[in-house]
């Protein structure tokens, strides 16, 4: 979990993540709303993945990047504890 806290402490991943919620898309696709060149896109990506929030799935040519929800999910019940603690 400590890995998805450190991926989600830089807006550009932040940004990525945002535009995956609306449906899975591709490194080019990705790249093309940034004003950064694509091996940087592809070192977010990296960290993003090594992370577990998302996964990717090659489509043909592509590669297809969606978000995983598993680790979303594990991070929201380690905070839902704090909050149930408070109450």
């Amino acid at each position: 979990m400590g890995d998805a806290f450190k991926a989600l402490s830089d807006p550009t991943r932040r940004r990525i993540l945002e535009l995956l919620q609306d449906r899975p898309l591709n490194a080019g696709e990705i790249a093309d709303c940034f004003q950064m060149t694509k091996p940087s896109i592809s070192h977010h990506l990296s960290i993003l993945k090594s992370s577990g929030l998302i996964i990717d799935e090659r489509q043909g040519q592509n590669i297809v990047y969606s978000i995983d929800m598993s680790v979303f999910q594990e991070v929201m019940k380690w905070f839902m504890n704090f909050i149930d603690m408070g109450e």
